[in-house]
């Protein structure tokens, strides 16, 4: 099995174990996706763990992402803030109901 990992866990495990694991450099088209699949990964491991902590591994792809797609840190902020003043953030709590199209039942409506 391949996996993306953090750039000094080679050298950690070769430490640990004693001898230096196979691996290889992901082309740049790979990149992104492996670092799409990293983002899955992480993510479903705060879902399961609601550790903070894990937020910073997510943090830390989305801005490999964001790299790899020509951005800074900076810029992916930039467009942050402009969405945020466009359609607000998520400080309000606001959940809402959304019909589904078949049906018109309302998603997240146990009554429906």
């Amino acid at each position: 099995m391949e996996k993306l990992v953090r750039d000094r866990i080679p050298e950690i495990v070769a430490r640990d174990r004693g001898e230096m694991p196979t691996f290889r450099v992901a082309d740049a088209s790979e990149y992104r996706e492996l670092l799409a699949e990293k983002l899955r990964e992480e993510t479903l491991e705060y879902l399961e763990s609601r550790k903070p902590e894990e937020l910073a591994d997510i943090l830390e792809v989305i801005r490999h992402l964001g790299r790899a797609h020509g951005l800074t840190p900076g810029e992916i902020e930039d467009i942050r803030r402009k969405k945020a003043r466009a359609r607000g953030g998520f400080e309000q709590r606001i959940v809402m109901n959304f019909p589904e199209p078949e049906t018109g039942k309302t998603i997240g409506d146990r009554r429906a």
